[in-house]
């Protein structure tokens, strides 16, 4: 589809099979649909997901609770992820969503209501493990140009840092020292590529290690 217009005519044959008399831009609204005894159906079109489709959304809330927003249905690679969290965004605004596909076809995502959303305790405890696990707030610039700093990898630095300064080491030992418990696990994973195995349970640094600890201005000394 090319044009918004085109998305009307689909759209009023869903509603007129569920009873609705339906007139377009009717106000300043899209599409406005009325059944008898009830509040009436506000419907917004556009051919993609924007920002003032939203806008306009909201504001037909002031006027009735059944607010829908009507798309054509993403394509593409990225449309599964578009549509997902657009869904996502219309449930918490209790907003309804409807898409149209190429062929016409119609397919209510999901209809207006208040929004009630599950919580994720699995979710929010890996948060707070992380959120205790990392040390300072080095985030609080947003990502540099080599990345976010997670607790994964300021414990990947403590141990690069110490192989940096006494060598190969046993793995048992970079992790007495440096107060990493995982460490023969982090370094045997290398995940960065900064370690190498040297002997059984002995690991190294790589010079991709050294370029690392460069990269992220991390030293021995400010483990300690």
């Amino acid at each position: 589809m090319t044009r918004e217009q085109d998305l009307y005519p689909p759209i009023k044959a869903l509603l007129e099979r569920q009873g609705y008399t339906v007139k377009g831009e009717v106000g300043a609204a899209d599409v406005v649909a009325v059944r008898e005894g009830e509040d009436p159906v506000i419907v917004e079109l556009k051919l993609r997901f924007t920002l003032s489709l939203f806008h306009q959304a909201i504001t037909r809330l002031k006027l009735t609770d059944q607010v829908y927003i009507a798309v054509s249905k993403p394509t593409g690679r990225s449309a599964r992820r578009a549509l997902k969290d657009n869904l996502a965004l219309c449930r918490r605004l209790g907003l309804g969503l409807i898409t149209v596909r190429a062929d016409e076809t119609v397919e209510v995502q999901c209809d207006p209501g208040p929004y009630a959303p599950r919580k994720n305790k699995s979710k929010a405890t890996r948060l707070l493990r992380e959120f205790d696990r990392l040390e300072g707030d080095p985030n609080a610039g947003g990502a540099t140009r080599h990345g976010i700093v997670t607790a994964y990898r300021q414990d990947a630095l403590k141990c690069a840092a110490y192989l940096a300064e006494y060598g190969p080491t046993k793995g048992a030992e970079v992790a007495k020292s440096v107060g990493v418990s995982v460490a023969t696990r982090l370094m045997r994973e290398n995940h960065y590529g900064w370690f190498e195995k040297v002997e059984k349970g002995v690991y190294g640094l790589t010079a991709q290690g050294s370029e690392g600890l460069k990269h992220w201005a991390y030293s021995w000394e400010q483990t300690n």
